[in-house]
């Protein structure tokens, strides 16, 4: 057994490598991360700034809670950029309809942009998917816009951040290799689509794509500030390794120990022992 992973909820964050905040429910991480994403656009707007965001599906509980508070106060997002983080692929590499029950796209476009006031909605044209064919063009809109302002997302069992899964034994990828990698098509790991199947489909590991395409650790590691929210059972094990395990491609998260401002905010059912 890994030390970390012995450590109890009642010392879980002392001298961690990346900052960590325990909150009483996932309902309270979900407020946060909608009042989070709600206040820097208010001070951006209130600066003439744009805002620019890299946003998950999954956490989802915030996006109700955000339109919700943007429509009651006002909050016009028309200087909004919104960068998702992914997408599923057929077999052929082209992106999932966005009619299935499974695209981020229209999870995006039915929960978030879809509850939103028209007037002070994230015009279309601010509103961006890593798309195949067009990878090095998300890094480059970044770029352009003056860099990303907060990335928010979660984590995966493997340590994946968006769908950047570990390289497997075969591939010969260095730490900082990997850590520059940008936008790409990938297959996804037997890990990730165990979990993602369990938590989606009912367990129907075979009707979950094998395919995807993720903005990079390059992408994410560039935003200002990382913000990452973990409460899911095994976050518990996902937590301790993050915050206090070695820096390697082989657990993606455990970069954001050289980040100089990022924070990872769980639940407190998380900060109990994984064992």
């Amino acid at each position: 057994m890994k030390d970390y992973y012995t450590i109890g909820e009642g010392k879980l964050g002392e001298n961690s490598k990346i900052p960590l905040e325990i909150m009483d429910t996932e309902d309270d991480m979900y407020h946060d991360m909608a009042w989070a994403m709600f206040d820097a656009i208010k001070e951006n707007n209130e600066n003439g700034k744009n805002t620019i965001f890299i946003c998950p599906v999954g956490p989802v509980g915030q996006y109700k809670r955000f339109a919700r508070i943007v429509n009651k106060y006002r909050l016009n997002l028309n200087d909004v950029y919104i960068f998702n983080m992914d997408e599923y692929l057929n077999d052929d590499m082209t992106m999932i309809d966005t009619d299935d029950p499974l695209s981020f796209k229209g999870f995006m476009d039915r929960e978030l942009y879809g509850k939103i006031d028209e007037d002070i909605n994230v015009p279309k044209d601010h509103r961006f998917f890593p798309e195949p064919g067009k990878e090095n063009e998300i890094f480059e809109k970044m770029e352009e816009l003056g860099g990303v302002d907060i990335c928010f997302g979660g984590v995966g069992i493997n340590g994946h951040v968006a769908f950047n899964e570990p390289p497997e034994e075969c591939e010969n990828i260095i730490d900082q290799e990997f850590r520059n990698i940008g936008t790409r098509t990938l297959k996804i790991s037997r890990e990730t689509r165990t979990i993602n199947a369990a938590g989606a489909l009912g367990g129907a590991i075979e009707s979950l794509p094998k395919w995807c395409i993720t903005i990079g650790m390059k992408e994410i590691l560039s935003a200002k500030k990382i913000r990452l929210y973990m409460f899911r059972d095994w976050h518990r094990a996902v937590t301790r390794r993050a915050i206090y395990g070695e820096v390697t491609a082989k657990f993606p998260v455990s970069f954001l120990q050289e980040h100089d401002d990022a924070k990872i905010t769980i639940s407190k059912y998380v900060a109990k022992k994984p064992y």
